[in-house]
């Protein structure tokens, strides 16, 4: 009797599971053994421990594509602020950055152009990063025996790769000879039989270096992608993920679509709606469509907030920062920035300085673009009205929008906050992330993770996905909580090739979270100082995650870490357990 008391490591009783198929809600009891799913259904033998998931929604672990801790990893076991979001498998290396292959002469210029692209600060990445390896295979070498709080994937960047084999050359642009390409694709190779998930590049104009020079990749050839993706196929195994500016986009999706027709490998990309052409995604889904109506393997990468800047006086920007007067109280501390503030004469030359010549495109585009800014409320709000932007309240107050800024950012001791989003925002609404996330070939991703740690807090988009999409929104139609629930647990994981998780089912990981959905919200952003050399970043954490597992091991209970650190590095594509492959 005592045997089958304890058949089982954990049991998860009567919840109500969305297994991540897409399939709606049933109640049933998880049981987990050796951390994996045991069983699903009606669990007669007992587990060493149980969770009481009455009333509760038990749904996979959120498995994250595009998140940018390829530093964090090297000096950290919890990777928060995604583990707070229930996130159990974590994809880094997007967007064509990030530290391996690297030589010790390069060291400084990986780290300044992921200063620039991800606003993470030098001095972070200086202290913070060990370098014990050279080779990308040494960079998972020197990260298959550190212990996490979920399991991260990684993808070999390009901006890394091309600086490895062109140097200079690389950095600065110039095209890639064949003997280049030969090396840049056999080192591909080589990356992905040591168990990168993916290879990734970017191809925007806003990913630039801490000093201002456009990312390495931007302008790569042609003939220098397909010879990595010919790489790829060489080694028989690894996704590609592309981030571009999509000035053409006739043009540049032919290109990915060229480099997967002739690679045989999966391709994910980047899609938002931008404020310059504001139809253009919709093109770009009717291409994506064609290609995958004739089976080839490409998604967008999707999300279901407007991407934007947090701005405040402890943030890396804010409406004042192009002003002489602000310039002069940067460099102090918080608290006596608050101090000099207080003075009504300063605050009064704050509110009349100028933006300088030569700052003013910058700032109207991001720091004074009133009417698309708004106020981060203790409930954050991702779908606020234009009628409640500063520039609304500002003429509602019969004050200047500065005057509305200025005394927000002063609340809670100077450490309010000014949201502005930029992408999938140009109508004012979310309505072009609703057809995206309805639409058959997109997964959720973009949230970034660990990533624009002074600007931008979108490690959170799980929670979101969930509460705005299917629970809350009031500005237009919602989505299936388990439709929502799919796009970032098996179809995420079904895009990197992660086949052992992602479901609620017999065989797969026992990566789960157990939530309380009528309580599951975001809690507002906060800074906190715990990074290398003090580094500051933007954090977020959520509240109704009673549990989340990772390979059946309790993490964080209620928010909180167990002190369990069962995440490992993730080796390349997973198969799918025998008995759900026959399937």
């Amino acid at each position: 009797m005592a045997g089958r008391e304890r058949a089982y490591d954990l049991v998860i009783r009567g919840g109500t599971v969305f297994d991540g198929s897409g399939a709606p809600g049933r109640e049933a009891d998880v049981a987990v053994k050796d951390g994996r799913i045991a069983a699903v259904g009606a669990v007669s033998g007992s587990g060493a421990e149980e969770i009481d998931a009455r009333g509760r929604i038990i749904t996979p672990g959120f498995v994250d594509i595009h998140t940018h801790y390829d530093g964090q990893v090297t000096w950290d076991s919890r990777l928060t602020p995604s583990a707070w979001h229930g996130v159990t498998t974590a994809v880094m290396g997007n967007c064509g950055v990030g530290f391996a292959p690297c030589r010790p002469e390069d060291h400084d210029r990986l780290i300044r152009l992921m200063e620039g692209v991800e606003d993470i600060p030098h001095p972070v990445l200086a202290e913070g990063l060990p370098w014990n390896w050279e080779s990308y295979p040494d960079y998972l070498q020197s990260l298959s025996g550190r212990a996490y709080d979920l399991d991260v994937g990684a993808q070999l960047p390009h901006a890394a790769l091309r600086v490895f084999v062109m140097g200079e050359r690389g950095a600065n642009r110039e095209p890639a000879s064949p003997a280049d390409i030969a090396a840049m694709a056999a080192l591909a190779k080589r990356a992905m039989e040591a168990g990168a998930l993916g290879f990734s590049t970017s191809r925007t104009l806003n990913h630039r270096t801490s000093d201002g020079q456009p990312t390495p990749t931007l302008t790569a050839a042609e003939d220098e992608l397909m010879g990595i993706a010919l790489g790829l196929k060489a080694a028989g195994r690894g996704v590609l993920q592309f981030v571009s500016d999509f000035a053409d986009p006739k043009a540049e999706f032919g290109l990915m679509r060229r480099l997967v027709e002739a690679s045989g490998r999966p391709l994910s990309f980047s899609l938002l709606q931008g404020p310059r052409a504001p139809n253009a995604w919709r093109d770009l889904l009717a291409a994506l469509s064609a290609a995958t109506a004739e089976g080839l393997p490409m998604r967008a990468q999707v999300c279901g907030r407007g991407v934007g800047v947090l701005l405040g006086f402890e943030l890396t920007l804010n409406p004042f920062s192009h002003t002489e007067a602000w310039k002069s109280v940067a460099a102090l501390p918080l608290e006596q920035r608050m101090a000099r503030l207080a003075e009504a004469s300063f605050r009064a030359a704050l509110l009349d300085d100028a933006v300088p010549p030569g700052g003013a495109a910058i700032a109207s585009r991001l720091t004074r673009d009133w009417d698309n800014m708004f106020l981060m409320a203790e409930t954050p709000d991702y779908e606020p009205r234009r009628e409640d932007s500063i520039a609304a309240l500002a003429r509602a107050r019969g004050v200047g929008p500065e005057a509305v800024a200025l005394e927000h950012m002063m609340t809670r001791g100077g450490r309010g906050m000014l949201y502005l989003p930029f992408l999938n925002y140009a109508d004012g609404g979310l309505d072009p992330a609703y057809d995206m996330l309805r639409h058959p070939d997109c997964v959720a991703g973009l949230s970034d993770g660990g990533a624009h740690v002074g600007m931008i807090c979108d490690g959170s988009f799980p929670t979101t996905n969930l509460t705005l999409w299917a629970r809350d929104r009031t500005r237009g139609p919602r989505l299936p909580l388990e439709h929502m629930i799919r796009l970032q647990t098996r179809a995420t994981a079904e895009t990197v090739g992660l086949l052992d998780r992602g479901l609620v089912a017999p065989g797969l990981r026992a990566d789960l979270n157990v939530i309380d959905f009528d309580r599951l919200a975001v809690e507002p952003p906060t800074v906190g100082y715990d990074l290398p050399a003090g580094g500051r970043r933007l954090l977020q954490r959520a509240r109704g995650y009673v549990a989340t597992l990772v390979a059946g091991q309790v993490t964080y209970r209620d928010g909180e870490p167990t002190g369990a650190l069962p995440g490992r590095l993730v080796r390349g594509a997973q198969d799918a357990p025998a008995a759900l492959a026959a399937e």
